[in-house]
């Protein structure tokens, strides 16, 4: 028997230091989140990044947590249930940290007599820290517990056209009536070895300006150029004027060159530039979480007016928007009657 697990990021149980800090811990303390030893990692994490970060990440998540509860997980629950509507596989959700895990999704599609998953890594893009750690700790996982269930993965789906489709309509519908100057597209950031140990060929990815435009199976697993060929789409498929768009990234951790532009300086450029009136689109993410509520909406507004700014507009993710759930129905659809994944 067939069913799906949708697999989101996670999140703490609670806005309080109590519940960030084991959070933070199991999410630092993955090898593909920070890529060091693990005793590297255990001095790093539990050592230093834990005596201070879990106060300062609570008082975050407190300006942006719902009534409800976790945005990421109130979210990723109301597409869950929207999902639902649309097949008549039985489908689960998982979270790569906290609470509702991966071992929790697989084993309620085992009780229902699921023994073929579709695994559906919730982030359009592959990276180490996102895509490739879900994948691997749900090979895990069924592995150890659940050796019967064959799992089958949704692969990065940056590219796809009705992706393309669902998230340039998206976009447009932010962007109505706003007089913009400039269109920010604001990935998460990683580091800059990251893409060159995800790289198959190991000399294909040099992070210069030029082997993101040249043709290679290293794309497949290039965080970088599926991020900006997702702006590259979105722009053709809107007519965006080219000098108006701009890819960034955001989320960085000091001591190791990540990903540039970074989104912060981006802000204060643009506005220095003249760029008065600006729209920031977060596409690494399906679902609003901390880095797109806090991060982009409130704190990227403040930098932005305090650099000479003067409107500033935040285009929310996918969330459960209906073309986005109608989408995932079809591609489980597509999965259920002929194998077919989408490409």
């Amino acid at each position: 028997m067939k069913g799906v697990l949708l697999v989101n990021l996670g999140s703490p149980d609670s806005p309080t230091p109590k519940d960030v800090k084991p959070y933070l811990d199991e999410f630092l303390m993955d090898e593909r989140v920070i890529d060091a030893p693990k005793w590297l990692r255990n001095i790093l994490v539990r050592g230093i990044i834990l005596q201070t970060r879990p106060k300062r990440s609570a008082k975050a998540y407190q300006k942006i947590w719902w009534e409800e509860g976790s945005p990421l997980i109130v979210i990723s629950n109301r597409f869950l249930e929207k999902v639902r509507e649309q097949t008549r596989l039985p489908v689960a959700l998982g979270m790569r940290y906290g609470s509702g895990s991966i071992e929790e999704g697989l084993n309620e599609l085992n009780e229902k007599g699921v023994d073929e998953v579709l695994l559906v890594p919730l982030y359009p893009h592959y990276a180490m820290s996102s895509y490739e750690t879900v994948v691997v700790k749900a090979l895990e996982v069924q592995a150890a517990k659940f050796p019967h269930m064959h799992v089958t993965t949704m692969p990065a789906f940056y590219s796809n056209k009705d992706y393309i489709r669902v998230l340039a309509g998206a976009i447009a519908e932010g962007l109505k009536g706003f007089d913009y100057d400039h269109v920010l597209f604001s990935y998460h950031g990683i580091p800059e070895r990251h893409i060159r140990k995800s790289d198959p060929t190991r000399f294909h990815c040099k992070i210069d300006g030029q082997c993101c435009q040249t043709n290679s199976v290293a794309h497949y697993t290039c965080y970088r150029h599926q991020c900006y060929d997702t702006t590259e789409l979105v722009k053709q498929a809107l007519d965006l004027p080219e000098d108006k768009v701009s890819s960034s990234f955001q989320s960085r951790l000091a001591g190791d060159p990540w990903l540039k532009p970074y989104t912060d300086y981006e802000f204060e450029r643009l506005a220095k530039e003249g760029k008065a009136r600006l729209a920031v689109i977060t596409p690494a993410f399906v679902s609003d979480c901390l880095e797109t509520l806090e991060e982009i909406a409130m704190e990227g507004e403040e930098e932005f007016l305090e650099a000479g700014g003067k409107e500033y507009r935040h285009i929310p993710c996918l969330n459960d928007r209906g073309e986005w759930v109608a989408l995932m129905g079809k591609w489980i659809g597509e999965w259920a009657s002929t194998g077919a994944l989408p490409a």
